[in-house]
């Protein structure tokens, strides 16, 4: 599981309370994040807003795509993506063009379809739980 410092909308200040708070990993974030109620829990324990917990479960879930690390990572907030709702948010075609103008911009090899398609599929399967 990715630590929680690859989180990018993450404020340092909430950064430091969560670490305080025994959250190191996007695993153990998405764990205390997964209801409601516990999201209210965790922005409580944080001086944070739910609606700042949902981001960050919006994007740690990007990163536990599986054969997501930080270049793709990078890769995906140049194409301007920055959790898995934007992801469902684009049909599959339209995503695939987005990483692929990213990949140009950043002057990399883009990720080949398979990959590609197999993050776009797990977005949706994430976004429903």
């Amino acid at each position: 599981m990715p630590p929680i410092t690859e989180l990018t909308r993450i404020e340092p200040a909430h950064l430091a309370r969560l670490e305080a708070q025994g959250i190191f990993t996007t695993g153990l974030l998405l764990e205390v994040s997964e209801t409601p109620t516990r999201r209210q829990y965790l922005a409580d324990q944080v001086d944070a807003t739910p609606n700042d917990v949902l981001a960050w479960r919006d994007e740690a879930l990007l990163l536990n795509l599986a054969g997501f690390g930080p270049a793709e990572h990078e890769l995906v907030l140049q194409a301007g993506i920055e959790g898995v709702s934007d992801i469902v948010d684009l049909d599959l075609e339209t995503f695939r063009e987005r990483i692929r103008q990213a990949a140009r911009e950043l002057k990399v090899e883009p990720p080949d379809e398979l990959t590609l398609d197999g993050w776009w599929e797990q977005a949706r399967t994430l976004a429903g739980e």
